[in-house]
């Protein structure tokens, strides 16, 4: 595809995200590319670069047009504008490029020359690109250092992957992706991780498509390290979603044990059985939660560890996702907080005497982690915090925090921003 070409590819991805505001993103340039095969793979990367661009900065780019309004087309002409690209020579109505801009366009453009992206006089909220409601609540918990903190969230986030060790060993891994043409350096705290350089077609290579490798950002390889499964454990995973730290866990037990996978989403817990099998785990099998479901009241107090990894406003995870700064309200907050209050009492009731309960979220707001921790304690006084320290593996490297719990920001740790409190019954 010509430079053109790609931008105006752009343009309709873009239009298309627009359009579906409650889609995710990703899920749509999925359907996107799918449905335009011709598009070559250094093309879609291109193409899908330069839209991720436009929605991580896509407050401060409708600040800058807000007397034009926000169309596709102009929010990728102004962020071209904003980075020095020649935006006459792309939109010069060239065969499958953009259609030259019109006056009004041309305009709203000229503004932004000479222009950075951020400006002294933007709102706060604007140039952190967070919602006018969420502000308050993340100066409470980062304070001098919110403007680090939103500036970590607003880069695009590396490539992790964690490595099977029912497979082989990192440095086995490290040779294999060697061998493939992509280099990987060991990260800073999983002991089974690897940070990738890079953009990589890791896919299609013989490593992942054998399982030795999955991809999953250090800090959820440390949320599931942090719940201590071990050969001959009875382990629940109660939020596992398409199974990446069910698959984790299965290679700490060493394929020994019984892990068990639980979900409310069905096609969740589908698109994890290719995930096992690729991984060869053979301890886990999946449970779906339905509505009536008696199952956690036969399992009452079986589990020597019950994850939680909880539904959350997942602001940990915006460098992966920015669209989703446009779709969290407050009343999401609310009803978030609610939910993760009952899955935590239900757990509770699957933790054995002596067991341990992990609640994890990919939050950084107190309501949605140490907050919902003391309201459990309170609700559940057998149960204790476990020091961070006391828990944290020798295998892994220096304990990020001298607080209680793990407390992860794509700032202090290069990862997702992630909580994690270990939660010990009372034997």
């Amino acid at each position: 595809m010509t430079p053109a070409a790609r931008v105006e590819a752009a343009v309709a991805l873009l239009g298309e995200i627009l359009a579906q505001p409650r889609a995710p993103a990703d899920a749509l340039a999925s359907a996107f590319f799918r449905g335009r095969r011709y598009i070559g793979s250094s093309d879609r990367r291109a193409v899908s670069e330069l839209v991720w661009q436009v929605l991580r900065s896509r407050r401060r780019l409708g600040w800058w047009l807000a007397p034009a309004g926000e169309t596709a087309r102009l929010l990728v002409a102004a962020s071209l504008v904003l980075s020095g690209s020649s935006i006459e020579e792309l939109f010069s109505g060239a065969r499958f490029g953009p259609t030259p801009l019109d006056q009004r366009e041309r305009a709203a453009l000229r503004r932004l020359k000479g222009r950075e992206l951020s400006d002294p006089v933007m709102p706060d909220a604007v140039r952190f690109e967070v919602p006018d409601w969420l502000l308050p609540r993340l100066a409470a918990r980062f304070g001098a250092g919110l403007a680090e903190e939103m500036a970590a969230l607003d880069r695009p986030a590396p490539l992790d992957l964690r490595v099977n060790l029912l497979r082989g060993t990192r440095e086995a891994a490290r040779a294999a992706l060697a061998g493939e043409g992509i280099g990987a350096e060991p990260t800073d705290f999983s002991p089974w991780g690897l940070r990738v350089a890079g953009r990589s077609p890791l896919v299609g290579g013989a490593a992942f498509r054998g399982g030795l490798v999955e991809i999953q950002d250090e800090g959820s390889q440390l949320v599931a390290l942090l719940a201590g499964a071990a050969p001959g454990m009875r382990v629940a995973d109660l939020c596992a979603g398409a199974g990446g730290k069910t698959l984790a866990m299965a290679m700490a037990m060493e394929n020994r044990g019984h892990l068990v996978a639980c979900d409310v989403s069905q096609s969740r817990l589908d698109a994890a059985v290719k995930r096992l099998r690729r991984a060869g785990v053979h301890n886990a099998e999946r449970h779906l939660l339905a509505p009536g479901d008696k199952w956690a009241k036969r399992q009452r107090e079986k589990f020597d560890v019950v994850l939680v990894d909880a539904p959350c406003t997942g602001i940990g995870t915006w460098r992966r996702h920015p669209d989703a700064r446009g779709r969290l309200s407050e009343a999401d907050l609310e009803e978030l907080i609610l939910r993760q209050s009952c899955i935590l009492d239900i757990a509770a009731g699957l933790v054995r005497k002596g067991g341990r309960l992990v609640y994890a979220t990919c939050s950084m707001l107190a309501e949605e982690n140490e907050a919902q921790v003391s309201a459990f304690l309170a609700r559940h006084p057998g149960f204790a915090p476990v020091p961070l320290g006391a828990v944290w593996p020798a295998a892994a490297g220096p304990v990020p925090g001298d607080g209680p719990f793990l407390v992860l920001t794509p700032r202090a740790h290069g990862t997702d921003g992630f909580f994690a409190a270990v939660l010990e019954r009372a034997a």
